[in-house]
């Protein structure tokens, strides 16, 4: 079947985007959904551990959101938003800007006193790569200058910007948070231990590819953007390990199913490796490696529902997420989470 974008739409009321995240980070609500008797469940996160059991392992991607929001202006004053995309090289970066219209190829945009940026190129879907100049470490000067990128339908200021990382987020370099992953706190994590539970990091830099909006009706003709993987062969060993004997890999968020099933084989193993993904998971895909799915609720007509229903089916998830509508769960990056087996 040719699944259209409308295909994956539903009725959300703007009250329940969640606008700040929940204290504490295991309070969240769960809405459980098992697959086999399509039955639906409602807990708080951190009684996930009901539903793991000893010998599971829970892949968590533990990439770090960098300050990627830059406030820049023109010589004569223009002001000029840039979201950093991807690092090319040490100095080289992909960016989304706006407006577009004041950033033709070698025009230089001031950030701060220590930082500027000239543009260098234009890719064909229009993002800018620019290159920075600055005196002293990048790293630490982004720190200074540059914003958490959240997404545009939060309205609120974030008052700790560590909530918007994972507490096991490790190596810079994303745009956007693995939001599925911001409901464990170190002592859930402990607990989930505990119980026999193995716990594998992967990483995959968020990028334009994990949420730039489906345009197209057919949504087969939609081009995900790369973004940049890692699996070590720590990870590697322990997931094919469990899937030799038969075990679940849990994925903690989309970005964690998209790395996993980019190195997967036909038999559900992976292979250590690094490299870009492009993946795009929509239905009727057939799931190599992963066997479940902890994750936040998506934006209608988005490329994250459309992987969440390759999983459970398209009725069904759209079925769910009505189930969400009703009680009144907190949607999108801040908001609650799912658990779908």
């Amino acid at each position: 079947m040719q699944y259209k974008k409308s295909d994956f739409f539903y009725d959300l009321p703007p009250e329940l985007i969640a606008q700040t995240p929940a204290t504490p980070r295991d309070s969240s609500r769960l809405l459980v959904y098992d697959r086999s008797d399509k039955s639906v469940r409602h807990e708080i996160f951190r009684d996930v551990t009901k539903y793991l059991k000893k010998g599971d392992v829970l892949v968590v991607n533990n990439t770090k959101v960098i300050p990627a929001r830059l406030y820049a202006h023109t010589a004569n004053g223009g002001a000029v938003e840039v979201l950093l995309l991807k690092r090319l090289d040490k100095d080289r970066w992909e960016t989304l800007v706006k407006p577009g219209r004041k950033c033709t190829v070698g025009k230089t945009l001031t950030v701060s006193d220590e930082l500027s940026l000239t543009v260098a190129g234009i890719t064909e879907s229009g993002e800018r790569i620019v290159e920075f100049s600055y005196d002293g470490v990048f790293e630490e000067i982004l720190d200074r200058v540059g914003n958490m990128p959240l997404p545009p339908y939060i309205k609120s200021k974030l008052q700790d910007k560590n909530r918007y990382q994972t507490v096991y987020a490790k190596t810079q370099g994303s745009a956007a948070a693995p939001t599925a992953g911001l409901h464990f706190t170190p002592e859930l994590l402990s607990a989930i231990r505990a119980e026999g539970v193995e716990i594998a990091e992967v990483l995959l830099h968020v990028g334009l590819g994990t949420f730039r909006p489906v345009k197209e009706e057919i949504i087969t003709d939609h081009k995900m953007h790369s973004e940049y993987f890692e699996i070590s062969q720590s990870a590697a060993d322990t997931i094919n390990r469990a899937k030799r004997e038969g075990r679940r890999i849990i994925a903690v968020g989309t970005t964690s199913v998209r790395t996993l099933e980019s190195a997967a084989a036909e038999d559900g193993t992976v292979t250590a490796c690094s490299g870009n993904t492009c993946i795009f998971i929509y239905p009727p895909y057939k799931f190599k490696c992963v066997d479940a799915l902890i994750t936040n609720f998506h934006l209608p007509e988005s490329t994250l529902i459309m992987l969440v229903a390759a999983m459970t089916g398209r009725e069904e998830i759209l079925s769910v997420y009505k189930t969400a509508v009703r009680e009144r769960y907190r949607f999108f990056s801040f908001g609650d989470a799912c658990l779908i087996l």
